[in-house]
């Protein structure tokens, strides 16, 4: 009978084990918290002896509900010093997020962590050098984040030792010297940003060499090799004399005064070709980047003054001019197909092709269908102004009923144009402009403008408005085999208030079918790829595409022709799905919001589920939308 009793005993004592271990972790992370200081939040749900892993503790993760893994502690304004002493007793501690605080004073001796696989801490102060070996004793590291501080010294050949790197992000920070070679047996590294330092030499072959990684170098004047285009036996020395200087200065200005002047005639010889064959020429610089802006000088013969009822007449009565297919119009003689500006949307007004020529222009950028200009005219509107080539599959007559329908789409999640211009050679598309520009440049640009904007709550709205936009799109357009055909973050347009904006839809049936596929981002989906077709699931595989990526915040390598560069944003998730790695994947900017990592994970997977390979496997748009539309703050 005692045997049993102690049995018994031992038994309950088991059970409540992890319990126990529970409430005894939350001691190390009281102190941890006694030990900084806190100026914009508190962390008053830590508590001593309650369970760590109850789920009310803000920014603690557990693994399985039972020991502490992560401790994600953001935009709290902490500052102090990190105690690694009180960290060693929570002995399945995996990650350390503690960006966008105050924390300052060189790196704390994370190395007593052996088994810390993420290590984030971002946009702090931490200063001075970080010794060569600190990073050989935690050889799971997967992530360090250790971007816009103040750091310097040497990058630390221990760091590039590491195996099993995936992620390394630390720029904006002071580091000097010669960046460390990548160890040979680290075959997974995806993401290296080491922008903006004062690093110099030679970028490694075996980074440079390094297939699908993405790599950051620029903003270091000294560093030279093939990921920056700059051949090492080139690179301006440091240690030239000062008539050597003189010299080189001296040539750069001949160069630069004979460019000027080779410019200034070409202009002139332009400006005079111009005279005689004026035509709609706003679009001459086709190979600009999508960051450079330019103003655009209309020739004197087309901007020759307008009386007062010609304005009139182009602005009230363009729709009429258009309509009438004669060829022509504002600049353009009987036969030439010029033609005036076509409006298929008057909401934000009237206007004709001469308001086009006297708004000076400035240039977006190049995308798969030809180039966007972004024109202000004398009324105030602002609108972006497409020159679309090889848009010539339809007669005219077909062509306009074709965009006149689309003039005549409204909902509040799709673009609707709002004038077009008919060329034999080229279209014009004019639509509103976006001041937020795209989701691709929210995403991916200037992270520093808008990224900090883009909360859960803001993503979830994007997300839901373009599935909205899509669903509304596959009603319209049912009978078409791609509905949209071009959905990617380049063609969500985002408003003022991140309200998404669908654009560049329902192209197919006007572009010739080897335009199309080349063109249209649908076609790049796998069913095109292994089969050459395409369905209205291959615009499923897209807005999957647009969730992950608003999801993770990688730039996925599937918009990039070359297929290098960017994240291989579908084998990525695939592979971390199936390891039940889900939150892995979330990007670090809102993971801090631990309250919604269900729907967080609930999105990845619906996203994982659009971009399945074989296109029965996915569900349609509809069923997509409704269970996008249930995932709720």
């Amino acid at each position: 009978m005692t045997a049993v009793l102690f049995l018994c005993f031992l038994l309950i004592c088991f059970s409540f084990t992890p319990s126990l271990q529970n409430v005894s972790e939350s001691e190390p992370l009281v102190r941890f918290k006694r030990s900084v200081n806190i100026t914009k939040g508190d962390l008053n749900s830590w508590r001593t002896g309650t369970d760590p892993c109850n789920g009310k503790w803000f920014g603690i993760y557990c693994q399985k509900g039972q020991t502490v893994s992560g401790i994600h502690v953001t935009r709290l304004g902490l500052s102090g010093t990190i105690n690694i002493e009180d960290l060693k007793d929570l002995p399945n501690l995996r990650t350390i997020r503690l960006d966008n605080n105050l924390l300052s004073g060189p790196l704390p001796p994370f190395f007593k962590l052996p088994g810390l696989k993420s290590l984030l801490l971002s946009n702090n102060s931490f200063s001075g050098e970080i010794a060569d070996d600190f990073f050989k004793e935690t050889p799971q590291l997967k992530r360090v984040f250790l971007d816009n501080n103040r750091l310097s010294g040497k990058i630390p050949a221990s760091l590039m030792q590491l195996a099993g790197l995936e992620e390394l992000h630390m720029q904006g920070n002071q580091f000097t010297g010669e960046i460390p070679p990548l160890t040979d047996g680290n075959k997974v590294l995806k993401s290296l940003d080491l922008s903006n330092n004062d690093l110099e030499g030679e970028i490694p072959i075996t980074i440079s060499d390094r297939k699908n990684l993405e790599m950051k170098f620029e903003g270091n004047q000294r560093l030279c090799g093939s990921p920056l285009n700059i051949e090492c036996d080139e690179k301006p020395s440091s240690t030239g004399s000062g008539n050597e200087k003189n010299n080189t200065a001296k040539a750069i200005f001949m160069v630069i005064l004979f460019l000027l002047i080779f410019l200034f005639v070409v202009a002139i010889i332009t400006r005079w070709k111009k005279k005689r064959q004026p035509e709609f020429r706003m679009l001459g610089k086709d190979h600009l980047s999508d960051q450079e802006s330019v103003e655009v000088r209309v020739p004197d013969s087309i901007k020759k003054p307008i009386d007062s009822s010609k304005k009139r007449s182009n602005a009230e009565g363009s729709s009429k001019k258009g309509s009438s297919h004669n060829g022509k119009g504002a600049g353009g003689g009987p036969g030439s197909g010029m033609g005036d500006i076509i409006m298929v949307n008057s909401e934000k007004g009237s206007f004709g092709l001469p308001d086009l020529m006297k708004a000076a222009a400035e240039v977006l950028g190049n995308g798969s269908l030809g180039s966007a200009y972004k024109a202000v005219m004398a009324n105030g509107l602002s609108v972006v102004v497409k020159r679309i080539r090889d848009m010539n599959k339809l007669a005219r007559e077909a062509f306009d009923t074709e965009m006149q329908r689309f003039g005549k789409l409204r909902h509040p999640n799709v673009l609707t144009p709002l004038a077009y211009h008919y060329r034999r050679e080229e279209k014009l598309v004019v639509s509103e402009y976006m001041p937020k520009s795209s989701l691709l440049y929210v995403l991916h640009g200037d992270r520093g403008v808008y990224h900090s904007e883009l909360t859960w709550a803001t993503r979830l709205k994007i997300i839901q408005g373009v599935a909205r936009g899509m669903d509304f799109l596959h009603e319209e357009f049912a009978s078409y085999d791609l509905p949209h055909g071009n959905l990617k973050s380049s063609n969500v347009l985002l408003s003022e208030t991140y309200e998404p904006l669908i654009s560049d839809y329902a192209f197919l049936p006007l572009l010739q079918p080897n335009n199309a596929s080349q063109a249209l981002f649908a076609f790049k989906s796998p069913e095109f790829v292994q089969n050459q077709q395409v369905s209205p699931k291959s615009d499923v595989y897209c807005l999957g595409i647009i969730v992950l990526e608003v999801m993770t915040g990688k730039f996925p390598s599937q918009y990039l022709n070359t297929g290098k560069g960017g994240t291989d944003i579908v084998e990525w998730v695939q592979s971390s799905i199936a390891q039940h790695k889900e939150e892995e994947l979330i990007d670090p900017e809102i993971a801090s919001n631990t309250d919604s990592i269900k729907q967080m994970v609930e999105l990845l997977r619906i996203g994982a589920a659009c971009i399945a390979s074989n296109p029965n496997e996915r569900q349609n748009m509809k069923e997509i939308v409704r269970r996008i539309e249930r995932v709720t703050l």
